[in-house]
């Protein structure tokens, strides 16, 4: 009866696990497209109230813009200890 208590105990840490690194992955997503997801609803809110949302788009795709940049620039360790190869 005991060792069954474990297995049941095991299974909720591993899924505390999994919902824990799911958050996480979330929160990274959001910090990265944030603005552009931001602009995109900002426009569409615009839009179904009769005006026009072409600012909020166009901040939107500037955003998405410099997302997709920051998430290509490789970086190596030296960007961050400010010594050179």
């Amino acid at each position: 009866m005991r060792n069954r208590f474990r297995q049941l105990g095991q299974g909720m840490t591993e899924y505390i696990i999994i919902v824990a690194l799911i958050a996480i992955a979330a929160i990274a997503v959001y910090g990265l497209f944030g603005d552009t997801i931001r602009g995109q609803m900002g426009a569409m809110t615009q839009e179904l109230a009769g005006q026009d949302g072409s600012s909020s788009l166009k901040k939107a795709d500037d955003a998405g813009k410099a997302a997709a940049g920051a998430a290509s620039d490789k970086k190596t360790l030296s960007d961050y200890t400010g010594q050179s190869n």
